[in-house]
């Protein structure tokens, strides 16, 4: 039970990115592995956590048909908007008005385990406003200036890859989202940052990686066929 009683949570899936850099002749949402689409993987650890209660897809307005043709009836399709912040913030305004809790997953991560949602919960249940799952970065980073010229060595220590999904109470995100307005942010988490909160940190998974390019789709392969 969460701090601030027992929650009604929803996903929002946001599934309206084209896919420009996957090279695909469908939106990114709609390449098959294995038979099925990459919305319909990502939709797996939604449906199977008995913490979801709703589930909300933002497809492209030409795909909302699809989409839901596509879906079964339990789950609301919308269309996205020009950013993935607009998107987002169209899947709020679908949400049922007693949702307190809110998923925020990116389709383009297709094979989350459900462990990572159960993090997430709890780590709201415990009080946090926001949570972000998130992996150790291995890679040495440099900053670069304009130029191209490395500036900085960063500490990998204190730096983490984010992922998907992230959760927030509602209201937080709701009130950072309408503070943001005419502001681009790359996550909704920068977003309730921006606005003045805090984020909490849980363990991601390497099962939560990002597709964004061709070679991408050899290791959603594989990770499909197990």
């Amino acid at each position: 039970m969460a701090a601030y009683g027992l929650p009604t949570v929803a996903a929002i899936l946001v599934a309206a990115g084209d896919g420009v850099r996957l090279g695909g002749a469908v939106p990114k949402a709609f390449t098959e592995v294995r038979g099925r689409t990459l919305l319909e993987h990502a939709l797996v650890p939604f449906r199977a956590s008995d913490s979801v209660r709703d589930i909300v897809v933002v497809a492209p307005g030409l795909y909302v048909a699809h989409a839901a043709a596509v879906l079964s009836d339990e789950v609301t399709t919308v269309a996205g908007g020009p950013t993935r912040q607009a998107s987002v913030s169209f899947g709020l305004a679908a949400l049922a008005a007693d949702v307190d809790t809110v998923l925020v997953h990116d389709v383009a991560r297709p094979f989350v385990p459900v462990e990572v949602l159960d993090r997430v919960l709890d780590a709201l249940a415990d009080g946090a406003d926001a949570v972000i799952p998130t992996r150790p970065v291995t890679d040495t980073i440099k900053q670069v200036d304009e130029d191209g010229t490395v500036v900085a060595t960063l500490d990998r220590s204190e730096l983490r890859a984010v992922q998907t999904p992230q959760g927030f109470r509602r209201a937080v995100l709701e009130a950072a989202h309408a503070a943001g307005v005419g502001r681009n942010f790359t996550d909704d988490a920068a977003l309730v940052e921006a606005h003045g909160g805090r984020v909490a940190v849980v363990d991601g998974a390497d099962e939560a990686f990002k597709i964004t390019r061709p070679w991408d789709l050899a290791l959603a392969e594989a990770v499909a066929r197990r």
